[in-house]
């Protein structure tokens, strides 16, 4: 990652001191969305073995009983918006359904 001056321009602030914690801030959040990304590629790569699993035993590709608790957890923990997440989530590590 190519780091950069943050500047009262670049980030909005109207101090140099707002800009320099933002742009400190703006690099923490793009190594979480890296870590993000890595971890919902490893999830997608885990459901690949469990669907394949499920079909080769004979059984259907989704457990739509699982992907309800799945959707319940991530609300639980991040209210409506959760629900959304999950279901982009799940799309990204099933496919359509």
């Amino acid at each position: 990652m190519t780091t950069t001056t943050a500047t009262p321009e670049k980030t909005g602030a109207r101090t140099d001191e707002a800009a320099t914690l933002i742009g400190d801030a703006r690099e923490r959040i793009d190594a979480l969305d890296d870590r993000i990304i890595g971890l919902i590629q490893e999830r997608m790569a885990v459901s690949a073995v469990i669907q394949e699993a499920r079909i080769s035993s004979g059984g259907r590709r989704v457990n739509l009983t699982r992907e309800m608790e799945v959707l319940g957890h991530y609300r639980d923990a991040l209210g409506k918006p959760g629900t959304a997440l999950a279901m982009t989530m799940l799309e990204l590590c099933r496919g359509r359904v």
